[in-house]
C-alpha cells in the first residue's frame, strides 16, 4: 500500500496542493516537534525548519523528537534527522540560525506557501509577522500554556495580524523593591539570580536585566547604593577559595546589609522590619543534619538546610570558577564567568538557597527548589498533549489556507480540554504594522544613497511632497530639517537587506497613511537607478489618504457601538456576554509562579463575568490571557 494512500483519500484534490507546497516552520520546540511530525506524515512537499536553540535536558519530557544523546545539539538539525525517518519522500531542510539573520530576507520568505510560527518569544514572532505581511505569505501563529492553547491564521488585508492587539511587556522589578523592600518570593529569587550570582561569579552588573531602573529619584539613589554594595562584594570576591569565603559573603548580604536597612526606621513604620541572620547560629543548627544526604527538591527546606545548600553550592561554584579561569589563563583566553542556567545544579542550588534565606529575613514564604526553578527559569508549564492538539489544529487550518478559503479559517482555542472557535478578526485600522501601506524596493546597496530613495522613489514615483519623514529602527534619518544624510549611502545608515523603513506624510492637508518599505538587496532592472519600487505587472502601489474625523464611525467618537453590536472601548472592540467571542489569547514567555500575570487589553472584568461560555474570566481591571509556547 502506498505510504500516502490515507492522506490522498482524506484530502482528495487538496493533497496535490499539500504535495506541491513549500512551507517554513519557525521553531523546533514543544509545538514545533509535533508540528514537524504532522507535516512530514501528511506529505507536505518541502519543509524548512529553523531554530537557533540547542537541546537541553528539560526539553526531553515534551519535545519527543529528542533523546538523551541529543543534548547540546542544535534542535533544527536533530529534528530534521529524526523526522526524515517518518517519511523519506519529504524534502527537509534545516537551518541552525536566527530567523532574524539577514540571509532570511524577503525574497527567501516569498518562496514559501505557508509559514508556521512555533516560537517562544515576542520579538521573533513580530519579525516573522512583519516579513510575512511584506511578501503576502499566510502565517499560522500558535501557542500553548498548560491545558490552554490557540491557533490564529494571519493573512494580509484579510485578518488581524499578530500586532493588531496590544501585547504584554516583559516583567521587570524596581531596584528599590528588590534591594530593600521585597514582599514576594519572586523578589528574593530575582535578587539571588540577577544580582548576587553575577556579582560573585559573573560580570559585575550595575544594571541587571530583570531590575527596572526607570522611575523617580528614589530609584536613582537605590542604584547608587547598589553600586556601592557591588564594590564591597568585589573585595569579598577576592577571598574566593579561602575557608572564610562563605562567612564573608553570608555576613555581608544576610547580616550587615540587613542591619543597615533596619536602622532606616522610617522605612518600617507600617511594616515589620527584616531580621538579620546569624552565621554561627545556623551553623550550629546545621551541625545536626547529615549534609551528605541530597535534599528533596520538592520539599521546602528549613533555614538550616538552606544554609547547608548555600555553603555547599558556594564552594562548588568557587572551585569550578577557579578551574575554568586556570585553564583560560594558560591559553590566553578571556577569563570565564558563571551565569545562571536552570539546568545547572550548581547555580540552581545557589539561587534557591540564597533566595530562601533572604525570604526568611523579610518574613516571606519560602519555596521548594522545584518551584524556584520554574520561577527563576521563566518556565511556562508545558503539556505534551496540548502541544500535540495545537499542532494538529495548525495543519487543519493549513488545508484551508492552501485552498485559499480564508473565510473558513477560524481562531481556534483549547480551553481546559474543550475546543472553541471564533471568527478571525479584521485588521485593526490602528495597527502600527498592518494598517500601513506596504511596499518593496530593490536596492543596489553598493551605490544607493538616501537621496536616491527620497527623490527617485518617494517624491518622483510616489508623489510625496516636501513634508515627509523617513525613519528606521534607529530613529529619524530624514525630514525637511534633517538633510545631512541625503548623500550618505543607505548602508552607512544601517539600511541593509531585509531592513524596513517607515515613511510618514507630514503634509497638513489630506496626508497619506504611513508607508512601510521593505529593502531588498537586488539590483534594479534599470541599471541607471540604484533604487526602484517593486510592483506587480499591471498594479501600482496605492497609498490611501488618512481618514478624517468625519469619515470615522460615529463621527470619530472613541466609545460607542460598532456594526456587530460589540462594545468599543479605547479603540478595541469587546464582545458582550451574548456574543461567543474571545480576545487576544496570544503571547510569549512569562514567568511561571510569578505574581498573577499582568493581562493585556482594555477588557473589563464585567464583560466576561456573565458569559455563557465562561470563555475568559479576568481577575484584573483589564486584560486577556497570556498564551505561549515553551522553549
Amino acid at each position: 500500500m502506498p505510504r500516502d494512500q490515507y492522506a490522498r483519500q482524506s484530502l482528495g484534490s487538496t493533497y496535490r496542493l499539500v504535495k506541491e507546497s513549500r512551507v517554513l516552520l519557525v521553531g523546533a520546540g514543544g509545538i514545533g516537534c509535533e508540528l514537524l511530525k504532522n507535516l512530514v506524515l501528511t506529505g507536505f512537499g518541502e519543509i524548512h525548519i529553523i531554530d537557533l536553540d540547542t537541546i537541553d535536558l528539560s526539553n526531553l519530557n515534551r519535545q519527543f523528537l529528542f533523546r538523551q544523546e541529543h543534548i547540546k545539539k542544535p534542535k533544527a538539525l536533530v529534528a530534521k534527522e529524526v523526522a526524515q525517518k517518518f517519511n523519506p519522500g519529504v524534502k527537509l531542510i534545516a537551518h541552525h540560525a536566527n530567523i532574524k539573520d539577514r540571509q532570511f530576507n524577503l525574497e527567501w520568505f516569498a518562496g514559501f506557501n505557508i509559514v508556521f510560527n512555533a516560537l517562544d518569544n515576542m520579538d521573533a514572532r513580530r519579525h516573522v509577522n512583519k516579513m510575512c505581511l511584506a511578501v503576502d505569505v499566510p502565517l499560522i501563529e500558535s501557542g500553548t500554556t498548560g491545558f490552554k492553547g490557540q491557533v490564529q491564521v494571519i493573512k494580509k488585508d484579510k485578518t488581524a495580524c499578530y500586532d493588531c492587539t496590544a501585547k504584554t511587556t516583559p516583567i521587570s522589578y524596581p531596584v528599590c523593591t528588590i534591594r530593600s523592600t521585597p514582599s514576594q518570593p519572586i523578589h528574593c529569587i530575582v535578587w539571588a539570580k540577577s544580582y548576587l550570582l553575577p556579582e560573585l561569579f559573573g560580570v559585575s552588573e550595575d544594571e541587571p536585566t530583570e531590575l527596572d531602573h526607570s522611575g523617580d529619584t528614589d530609584n536613582v539613589e537605590e542604584i547608587e547604593k547598589l553600586r556601592q554594595e557591588a564594590q564591597a562584594l568585589k573585595k569579598i570576591r577576592e577571598s574566593m577559595g579561602s575557608d572564610d569565603f562563605a562567612k564573608h559573603v553570608f555576613d555581608k548580604v544576610f547580616k550587615e546589609d540587613i542591619e543597615r536597612l533596619v536602622n532606616m526606621e522610617d522605612m518600617w513604620k507600617d511594616k515589620k522590619p527584616p531580621e538579620p541572620l546569624s552565621y554561627e547560629t545556623l551553623e550550629q543548627e546545621a551541625s545536626s543534619i547529615n549534609s551528605s544526604i541530597k535534599l528533596d527538591g520538592q520539599r521546602i527546606w528549613s533555614p538550616a538546610e538552606n544554609f547547608i545548600v548555600f555553603k555547599d553550592s558556594l564552594s562548588r561554584l568557587s572551585h569550578r570558577l577557579a578551574e575554568e579561569q586556570s585553564k583560560a589563563s594558560k591559553t590566553a583566553q578571556p577569563l570565564p564567568t558563571i551565569t545562571f542556567d536552570k539546568d545547572d545544579d550548581d547555580t540552581m542550588d545557589f539561587v534557591a538557597a540564597t533566595g530562601n534565606l533572604r525570604a526568611i529575613i523579610f518574613g516571606i514564604e519560602t519555596k521548594s527548589s522545584f518551584d524556584i526553578k520554574q520561577m527563576a527559569g521563566n518556565i511556562i508549564p508545558a503539556i505534551a498533549t496540548t502541544n500535540a492538539m495545537v499542532a494538529g489544529l495548525c495543519v487543519m487550518q493549513a488545508f484551508k489556507v492552501l485552498r485559499g478559503e480564508f473565510t473558513r479559517t477560524r481562531w481556534l482555542w483549547l480551553w481546559n480540554g474543550s475546543l472553541r472557535t471564533d471568527q478571525l478578526e479584521k485588521p485593526n485600522p490602528e495597527c502600527p504594522v498592518c494598517s500601513v501601506a506596504m511596499g518593496r524596493v530593490h536596492v543596489d546597496l553598493e551605490k544607493a544613497t538616501l537621496n536616491d530613495l527620497v527623490q527617485d522613489v518617494l517624491r518622483t514615483r510616489l508623489g510625496y511632497g516636501e513634508e515627509l519623514t523617513v525613519l528606521t529602527d534607529a530613529g529619524i534619518v530624514y525630514d525637511p530639517d534633517l538633510e545631512d544624510n541625503l548623500e550618505k549611502k543607505l548602508t552607512d545608515l544601517d539600511i541593509e537587506d531585509a531592513s524596513f523603513i517607515l515613511v510618514k506624510d507630514e503634509e497638513d492637508d489630506n496626508p497619506r497613511i504611513d508607508l512601510r518599505l521593505a529593502i531588498e538587496a537586488k539590483k534594479p532592472t534599470d541599471q541607471s537607478k540604484p533604487v526602484a519600487l517593486v510592483e506587480k505587472e499591471g498594479e501600482t502601489l496605492d497609498i490611501p489618504r488618512r481618514p478624517t474625523k468625519e469619515d470615522a464611525p460615529n463621527g470619530g467618537d472613541v466609545d460607542g457601538d460598532d456594526a456587530n453590536g460589540s462594545v468599543v472601548t479605547n479603540g478595541f472592540s469587546i464582545a458582550p456576554p451574548t456574543v461567543k467571542r474571545k480576545r487576544d489569547l496570544v503571547d510569549d514567555d512569562a514567568a511561571s509562579g510569578t505574581p498573577a500575570k499582568k493581562l493585556q487589553g482594555p477588557v473589563a472584568a464585567e464583560v466576561a463575568k456573565n458569559s455563557a461560555l465562561n470563555a475568559i474570566v479576568i481577575d484584573e481591571d483589564d486584560g486577556t490571557l497570556l498564551i505561549a509556547d515553551d522553549d
